[in-house]
């Protein structure tokens, strides 16, 4: 292991998360579910997300998920898997995956040297993840990788996302935040997705937005305006920080040079998807 620049490790991450989660915006993500049976959009997102955890129920999904609103997790898990079972789902994902990137990338990006050298980059970060107390890492680091590039960095930007991701949510635990004000304040900061894609998305009614922001008024932690407070971002730089901390084993193992160098492939990636419309327009920001 080496010694990182500072934040070198979130700035890896921040551009090779995208490529993970365009797949979640994918208009062949419904598509390839819908011919599978599963119609509604939180359906298929939860089969997507949950599948390599098998036919897990709604606690496991609601658990680790963190940020959903119970009642609609129980609206369609278990019973997503009595429509499609998760290996079916994790191929359907697969093949997801693959239109998308070469339908934002073109074939040539996806079959390039680049594209293959990303992934032996990301693969060998992936390699210092820990299981342990990160259930959505372990799921996914028991699939196979896949044999084309573009496919294996894909997989490995999943498992740094969701080491990442699992790492996260124990920090925002500790931090006191539920899952509603762990949505209100992130999107306050304007770096997640505006009030009413959230509260859509993840089940939530209006009155329980409302109420969060009054129980972090209440502590301090946001202004009648619905801004942080000092408190409050102070609070949300030492969750980033914290978060930060648990996830650098994957890029001290990588060394600094070649973190470097995956972040230059990955931002390439990243780049050329969102130029060509990887997330809609108007999702993120604060609204």
């Amino acid at each position: 292991m080496t010694k990182l620049p500072p934040r070198a490790a979130r700035r890896c991450h921040n551009v090779i998360n995208p490529l993970h989660s365009l797949h979640y915006f994918s208009p062949d993500l419904g598509e390839v579910m819908g011919e599978l049976g599963l119609k509604d959009r939180s359906a298929v997102y939860f089969a997507t997300r949950a599948a390599a955890m098998g036919q897990v129920g709604a606690g496991a999904v609601t658990a680790t998920f963190y940020n959903f609103s119970p009642r609609l997790v129980a609206e369609h898990v278990p019973a997503v898997w009595g429509t499609v079972f998760p290996g079916t789902v994790l191929q359907a994902r697969l093949k997801v995956v693959d239109l998308t990137l070469r339908r934002l990338l073109g074939d040539e990006a996806v079959e390039s040297p680049e594209m293959a050298e990303a992934a032996r980059l990301a693969l060998r970060a992936a390699e210092a993840c820990r299981p342990e107390a990160r259930p959505l890492y372990a799921a996914h680091a028991d699939l196979p990788v896949p044999a084309e590039p573009h496919l294996a960095y894909w997989h490995a930007a999943t498992l740094l996302r969701e080491h990442r991701g699992d790492g996260h949510v124990q920090v925002l635990l500790r931090a006191g935040l539920d899952p509603v004000e762990a949505l209100v304040t992130h999107t306050a900061t304007g770096k997640g997705m505006v009030p009413r894609f959230v509260i859509a998305s993840r089940g939530w009614h209006r009155a329980d937005w409302e109420a969060a922001q009054e129980r972090l008024r209440g502590r301090g932690l946001l202004d009648a305006a619905g801004e942080l407070t000092e408190a409050g971002q102070a609070q949300r730089v030492e969750i980033e920080e914290e978060t930060d901390r648990l996830d650098t084993a994957p890029y001290e193992h990588l060394g600094a040079a070649d973190v470097e160098r995956l972040t230059e492939l990955a931002k390439g990636f990243t780049g050329t998807a969102l130029a060509g419309g990887a997330f809609p327009d108007g999702v993120f920001g604060k609204g």
